[in-house]
């Protein structure tokens, strides 16, 4: 019996072959049925992981995407947005206020991962941009500590604290990571020591 997760994977697969199909699922971003846009999304999200230049034309699309109401839809969009930064980050920029929203989303913890994720990408390719979504980022690290996705938001911090920063993101970074490098422990004081030691 195929699952939810087969029948998209099947999309994807088609969608990755034949724009026509691929459109079809930008369109749907757009469209008035939540359950469409939200299994469109997740079509898209896995063809930009695997082709991000497939998606990179309609990257408006998928940022206009970021309004809809339903979580799923918006994580996944910005999963893709995540994967077209490291090929066209100036593309991603109006992409950024989506992201703010979702970062404070209160309902859903895989929205407001999967915008840390993106703030954390776009902001490790400039100085720049590094400036620009630092308060975002620093201010998630401080609201999420703790919570379920926290470590797996601190594996784009790591990420991130690799990027091209400015010096004051790196300074301020370090002293943000600094108390759970040295007294946090298992895994949070190892990602902490991590992102201490890339800023270095």
């Amino acid at each position: 019996m195929s699952t939810r997760a087969d029948d998209i994977r099947q999309q994807a697969d088609k969608a990755l072959k034949n724009t026509k199909q691929l459109e079809t699922h930008i369109n749907n971003l757009e469209g008035s049925s939540r359950r469409d846009r939200q299994q469109s999304a997740a079509v898209i999200a896995i063809v930009a992981k695997e082709n991000p230049e497939l998606i990179e034309p309609y990257t408006k699309s998928v940022i206009d995407a970021l309004n809809r109401p339903e979580a799923q839809t918006r994580w996944e969009c910005l999963d893709a947005l995540s994967e077209i930064v490291q090929i066209d980050a100036r593309s991603c920029e109006r992409a950024v206020q989506g992201a703010e929203t979702a970062l404070y989303d209160e309902d859903s913890g895989p929205l407001r991962l999967a915008a840390m994720r993106f703030l954390c990408r776009y902001g490790a390719t400039t100085e720049n941009r590094s400036e620009k979504v630092w308060s975002l980022i620093d201010e998630g690290i401080q609201c999420y500590h703790g919570d379920l996705e926290f470590q797996d938001m601190l594996i784009a911090v790591v990420d991130f604290s690799a990027g091209k920063l400015s010096s004051q993101v790196k300074e301020e970074l370090a002293a943000r990571m600094k108390f759970d490098a040295e007294n946090g422990k298992g895994t949070l004081k190892k990602r902490a020591s991590q992102i201490v030691e890339n800023l270095k």
